[in-house]
């Protein structure tokens, strides 16, 4: 329904809409971001493993702090699932979220901050004091109509948040989220040229300008480890881009006075973050289920899935419902080149006919993909495939409890309890 009101009113008047419904949200709950340290975190991939390093810091700091991801809902020690598929709530929700948070005498509280959420408003009347920008990389270009109005778009929250700002110098597009004043600026980064980034702010001086350098970030199967200063940092979780995603934790728990030594305590505490780059199954081989689901973040999790010896079989799709349809064979022709095995599946369809959307996936592999429209049969033949030393990645989800379909319907599912299902089954027939 609302797709077809987006259609019908002109885009100023729903402009308008929203903006009334973020007041009228703040008002109903009194502007409950008043008050406490509201932390924006933005950018294309990583915001919400970003989000739970940095609640994870800040617990382990002794801080009361709430969170709000596509993952979960936190407040103090209280969790509960985000189950709704949006990242970033409506209005109402998310207000009435903070009044909760300041009701149960939070002091900090981290938000996952999406593009779609900015252009309907819903962050208006939240004081932010901080915005932190993960990475910039195509997407929601449908939605927003070029990669420049995706990259202002987020730019927005940088233009609402005056006290501080944090920045990952290694992104190719740093310097136009440069271009927003802060009161304080806290780069971070690994690369050699991370350096270079300074010049033009050189005059700021310590108090202004501070940048967390880590040294080069060393993968293993187990983990990646990086230093800081003189404090060893070692996480559990896969990937380079975990390391750049504790470093803007890192970098905004620094801004508020916590220590390296805490910031290291707890982000060894992590053992994983639901649905990104969680591996499921150990042996006889790897099956790891990750979130990614955009050309920049599936590429990652493939480079660093991709097994020495043994082979990388894939299970993915693409969400539907009129977002996105030019990264289809985008997505496909990626896994195609570095999966020894595609299996192209369904996803979240919504309105659309979930086979052309897996049809066009299927264009991208050039021949080398697999169609299976059931993911749990997709799942299995995967499963079936794969021997010791192989690696299985099944992208799209991650920890998401649904399939969305035509209607508005919501079927139960999940990806790792699928996982887990179909691995009983085979172990008990071998």
């Amino acid at each position: 329904m609302f797709r077809l009101i987006r259609k019908l009113v002109p885009g100023f008047l729903l402009s308008w809409y929203h903006f009334g419904l973020a007041f009228l949200g703040a008002l109903l709950y009194g502007f409950p971001s008043r008050g406490m340290i509201v932390i924006g975190v933005t950018g294309t991939n990583g915001k919400s493993t970003t989000v739970d390093m940095l609640s994870r810091i800040f617990q382990e700091a002794g801080l009361k702090t709430a969170s709000l991801s596509s993952i979960r809902f936190q407040i103090l020690d209280k969790e509960w699932r985000n189950t709704m598929k949006m990242t970033m709530p409506g209005r109402f929700v998310i207000q009435q979220f903070l009044r909760q948070a300041k009701d149960a005498g939070c002091t900090h509280v981290v938000l996952e901050v999406t593009s779609e959420g900015i252009l309907q408003h819903r962050h208006r009347f939240i004081n932010f004091h901080t915005a932190v920008f993960t990475n910039l990389s195509p997407e929601h270009i449908e939605r927003h109509g070029s990669f420049e109005n995706y990259k202002r778009t987020k730019g927005k929250l940088f233009a609402a948040a005056k006290e501080i700002h944090v920045l990952n110098a290694d992104d190719e597009h740093v310097s136009y989220f440069l271009s927003f004043p802060s009161k304080k600026l806290y780069l971070y980064g690994s690369s050699s040229e991370f350096s270079l980034r300074f010049t033009p702010f050189a005059e700021w001086g310590p108090t202004r300008l501070q940048k967390i350098q880590s040294s080069p970030v060393v993968e293993n199967e187990n983990g990646v480890s990086f230093q800081v200063d003189d404090t060893n940092f070692h996480l559990k979780l896969l990937g380079e881009f975990n390391a750049y995603n504790a470093l803007a934790a890192i970098a905004v728990a620094r801004s508020q006075g916590i220590s390296l030594q805490v910031c290291s305590k707890a982000l060894e505490k992590m053992v994983v973050v639901p649905g990104r780059m969680e591996t499921v199954v150990q042996k006889p081989f790897r099956v790891v289920v990750d979130y990614a689901f955009t050309p920049a973040a599936l590429e990652k999790v493939y480079q660093t899935l991709k097994p020495k010896k043994g082979k990388l079989i894939c299970v993915l799709g693409a969400a539907g419902g009129g977002r996105d349809r030019w990264k289809r064979p985008v997505l496909g022709k990626i896994a195609a080149t570095y999966c020894d095995r595609v299996v192209i599946t369904n996803e979240d369809p919504y309105e659309e006919d979930p086979e052309k959307i897996i049809h066009e996936v299927y264009e991208g592999t050039k021949g080398r993909g697999e169609i299976i429209l059931d993911r749990r049969e997709a799942i299995r033949t995967a499963l079936s495939q794969a021997k010791p030393g192989d690696v299985v990645i099944i992208t799209g989800k991650g920890s998401e409890d649904s399939i969305a379909i035509k209607g508005g319907r919501k079927i139960p599912w999940d990806d790792r309890g699928v996982v887990r299902e179909e691995m009983q089954v085979k172990e008990k027939g071998l």
